[in-house]
């Protein structure tokens, strides 16, 4: 449940592992959105750009539908859940397989106006 004051985003089924997706999360977690958004389009991580994308949903939220300044946004929560994990099977010796499983996460950013 969002709080007044505060907007959120969500993007879901991103093919990335939850561990690949916190590392990047946890970079922005507290900041101000325009330094978070700085800081995700110069990383060398390849999900950061969809974490960006994100990060801009939930100011457009906040500005759009609860009218919140957006100078003085932060990023209140970023959290990552797991979601479904493909299961492949790659050939091994004596007819056996092994299983290679793609994992993929859902992401939650939830920004809030300061008081």
């Amino acid at each position: 449940m969002v709080q007044n004051g505060s907007a959120k985003a969500v993007l879901r089924k991103i093919r990335v592992s939850p561990q690949k997706l916190n590392v990047v999360a946890s970079m922005i977690r507290g900041m101000h959105v325009m330094k978070a958004a700085d800081v995700l389009l110069y990383s060398k991580k390849r999900i950061a750009n969809d974490v960006r994308k994100t990060l801009m949903s939930a100011v457009a939220n906040a500005e759009n539908n609860h009218g919140l300044d957006i100078g003085e946004l932060y990023i209140d929560e970023a959290y990552v859940g797991h979601s479904i994990k493909l299961r492949r099977f790659h050939p091994r010796g004596r007819g056996r397989g092994g299983v290679i499983t793609k994992p993929f996460s859902h992401l939650t950013i939830i920004v809030k106006q300061k008081v």
